[in-house]
């Protein structure tokens, strides 16, 4: 028997999450998140039909920062008009395989940006709340850049 997803979110307390991934057939998995959200993975990288689950960790650490470093920048009242956050991973050569360093580059466009602001918002990230961040830096170097391009 299926528990609908608002039974399911409610069950669960604040430091528990439950998620569930199932195999879909030609090495595709369908992962279903705490949240109820769906998301197809590929264990075949090659083929390029959708993001393998190392490609998702890779993006879950720029995703999580990019939240809180605009969330932050918004709060600060910067005159954001864009914002893009690159990032790199370097793997071991040996299985398992993992990664052990990421580069998150920051690319912030917008109106007298504050680099202040800026600088002080990644650290925020990087260091107290970017819980993905903090998951994979026991095993994994985590460095940082940015740039601020000035718009009219």
């Amino acid at each position: 028997m299926l528990k609908s997803r608002q039974a399911t979110l409610e069950s669960m307390s604040e430091n528990t999450y439950k998620g569930s991934v199932r195999y879909a057939g030609d090495d595709f998995f369908i992962g279903t998140a705490p949240s109820g959200c769906i998301q197809l993975m590929d264990s075949k990288g090659d083929r390029h039909a959708a993001p393998t689950p190392l490609e998702m960790l890779l993006i879950a650490v720029a995703g999580c920062t990019a939240s809180d470093v605009e969330s932050i920048l918004r709060k600060k009242r910067q005159d954001v008009t864009y914002y893009n956050v690159e990032i790199e991973g370097e793997r071991f050569d040996e299985y398992p395989r993992k990664f052990t360093k990421f580069h998150v580059h920051h690319i912030v466009h917008g109106r007298n940006i504050s680099e202040k602001a800026l600088a002080d918002a990644i650290e925020l990230s990087d260091t107290k709340y970017c819980s993905v961040a903090a998951t994979v830096r026991p095993t994994a170097e985590i460095t940082t850049s940015y740039e601020i391009v000035e718009v009219p």
